[in-house]
């Protein structure tokens, strides 16, 4: 007999391990199980190799804050990611303070946000753009320099080799921080299982299907070993990174027809030699190319991943059908369907710019690629870094009453009608916004329950429902008090590590 449960959460990433802590906390009674193809959780998108681990807050990344046709500028997308992420850094510190979730150092350090760009161009929208900025509640503390000693001051590496006529800016926010979703999927799965839920790892999700009861029943095929029988899910969450949209066109819903993907592979260089990460310790973004997609803006990463220190640069984009770095080459064209084609089309040929960008990506020679990082780090040496590949990300394409089709950065929620499902589509900033989109599907999927539930979610994540950046002493009191639970400031880092903050300390 097939076992009926109540959550099925596809996908064992951050994604479904946010919501699944969510729900564990809302309806401690329900159960959930999960399914995950790859041997361990949090091995695709959300390993710390497969993604730069900026908890993305807008305080250096220029693609939240485009220029107009006419250069004019806005701070609203900035703001709103910026509250984005306020709420999983309030969710993650009410978790440390309850015992959820252990040592914060585990799977969060601060960092600080840097922008760095060079042009006289480019220097006048930094310093427009700071200066709308700086006037944010939630950008409060944000500085801007042209001179190039104060920025030698906050990332000594950016400047020595670099012709000295060269006009520069650098903006710099010490709230920024460096976050290792994979840590962090793997520690809230841990507490998942010890509540009751159940953690399969090796079993693929091979079909999903309507039934006439309102369940769901998935097919799974084990990797390793025996199948186990299907189940049957009064609610299925398809987290599933690339792998989504092929879950989502089985279940035959309707709400993702038109919906196709367009996947972008990543790579970094990487350094691991400690006299070259020791020199640099923030991430700094710059200018993306002209018909570079978002995810492939550039940047010079500190990276803190199971407690030893990396540098990153990149990412350098390239093209291949998979839709998962483990995925199949027929990934992209299984998911191509009748009511896709006119959408894929009529986007690709509203973006030749990517395409071409794309092309040269994929051919550039190692000398091209280290020519990259140069801009950044004049005197980078070659033999300091070598390539790694990071993770695929699928860019989503959608029907568009107006263009017949657009492609769309950034992260798509899909939800049935009814709310017995929800899948998630798209790339950054994604992990980062993890509980604003969780919360999102808590309230389209089970409008019913939200009214029962709002107490608790204010308790652990105390502006929910509000926006911090209306109210300056809010927006303060809240990124002090994260500071301080996360282990994020100076005083906080003082209680969690004494010896190393006093061996600092001038």
């Amino acid at each position: 007999m097939t076992k009926t449960i109540d959550v099925a959460l596809i996908g064992g990433g951050i994604m479904s391990a946010t919501l699944g802590a969510l729900l564990n906390r809302l309806e401690p009674s329900w159960s959930i199980e999960v399914f995950e193809r790859l041997p361990e959780v949090g091995q695709e998108s959300s390993n710390p190799w497969n993604n730069a681990g900026t908890g993305h807050a807008a305080l250096c990344e220029l693609n939240y804050m485009p220029e107009g046709p006419n250069g004019e500028l806005s701070t609203a997308k900035a703001v709103d990611i910026n509250e984005q992420f306020q709420l999983s850094r309030q969710l993650w510190a009410s978790f440390v303070e309850d015992g959820t979730l252990p040592e914060p150092s585990a799977f969060i350090a601060a960092t600080p946000h840097m922008t760095f760009v060079w042009g006289e161009a480019n220097v006048d929208y930094l310093r427009r753009r700071w200066e709308l900025l700086k006037d944010e509640p939630l950008f409060e503390g944000i500085e801007y320099s042209e001179d190039a000693e104060v920025i030698r001051e906050w990332a000594p590496t950016l400047i020595p080799g670099r012709a000295k006529s060269q006009p520069i800016a650098a903006t710099r926010s010490t709230d920024g921080t460096d976050v290792d979703f994979g840590a962090l999927t793997r520690l809230l799965f841990g507490r998942l299982r010890e509540a009751g839920a159940k953690v399969h790892t090796n079993v693929a999700v091979k079909g999903l299907r309507r039934e006439a009861d309102g369940t769901w029943r998935i097919k799974l095929r084990r990797e390793i070993g025996q199948t186990p029988g299907d189940v049957h899910a009064r609610f299925v969450f398809v987290g599933a990174g690339g792998g989504a949209l092929k879950l989502l066109q089985q279940s035959r819903i309707p709400e993702a027809k038109g919906f196709a993907g367009f996947p972008i592979t990543g790579a970094f260089l990487r350094t691991d030699d400690p006299e070259v990460v020791a020199r640099h310790t923030a991430k700094v973004y710059g200018k993306a190319s002209v018909g570079a997609p978002p995810m492939s803006v550039p940047h010079l990463d500190t990276r803190v991943v199971d407690g030893e220190t990396s540098l990153l640069f990149g990412p350098y984009a390239g093209f291949s059908p998979k839709y998962l770095k483990t995925g199949s080459y027929t990934d992209m064209f299984e998911t191509i369907k009748g009511h896709n084609l006119y959408p894929m089309i009529r986007a690709g040929l509203a973006n030749l710019p990517l395409v071409s960008y794309l092309a040269g990506e994929v051919f550039a020679s190692r000398q091209k690629r280290l020519d990259a990082l140069r801009e950044f780090m004049p005197n980078a040496r070659d033999e300091d870094w070598r390539l790694i590949t990071a993770g695929q990300r699928v860019q989503v394409m959608k029907k568009d009453p107006e263009k017949g089709g657009v492609l769309q950065f950034g992260t798509e929620v899909v939800t049935g009608a009814d709310g017995t499902i929800a899948g998630l589509l798209g790339a950054s900033p994604g992990a980062s916004t993890a509980v604003h989109i969780m919360l999102t599907i808590l309230g389209r999927c089970f409008p019913e329950h939200m009214p029962r539930w709002e107490d608790t979610i204010r308790e652990l994540i105390p502006s929910y429902g509000t926006k911090l950046n209306a109210d300056r002493d809010a927006a303060r009191a809240s990124i002090a008090h994260t500071a301080r639970a996360l282990g994020l400031s100076d005083e906080a880092a003082r209680e969690i590590h004494p010896a190393a903050a006093g061996a600092a300390s001038p």
